[in-house]
């Protein structure tokens, strides 16, 4: 299963790649794979990140908990309104929308920590 899902991603990149290299080819550099392209690089980037920060934070027990599958629902709504963000605004809007979404997670996390809870 795990081959199969890492293969789709594969796949999907690698026809973002190539949907980007034509439209850089054809002088629309900020098109709509091209930023399709960039969004999923970002949110994959942050699940990495987070996944790694989390396992670390619970080895060394500063974390009681860490809940990352909830993080995939963070990363669906977060990259959705990213994108249409940074379609409609431009990066720098987009750009504000995914760390947003990554303080929010941030603030999950602490939730589930009981770190911001009473």
């Amino acid at each position: 299963m795990t081959r199969v899902a890492v293969l789709g991603l594969a796949a999907v990149l690698i026809l973002g790649i190539g949907a980007v290299a034509v439209a850089r080819f054809l002088g629309k550099s900020g098109s709509r794979p091209s930023v399709i392209v960039s969004v999923v690089a970002h949110w994959l980037g942050a699940w990495v990140i987070w996944s790694f920060a989390g396992g670390l934070a619970l080895r060394y027990g500063m974390l009681g908990t860490y809940e990352g599958a909830w993080f995939a629902v963070v990363a669906l709504f977060g990259a959705v309104s990213h994108y249409r963000v940074q379609v409609r605004g431009g990066r720098e809007q987009g750009l504000l929308v995914f760390v947003g979404a990554q303080l929010l997670w941030l603030v999950v996390v602490l939730l589930q920590n009981g770190v911001l809870g009473s």
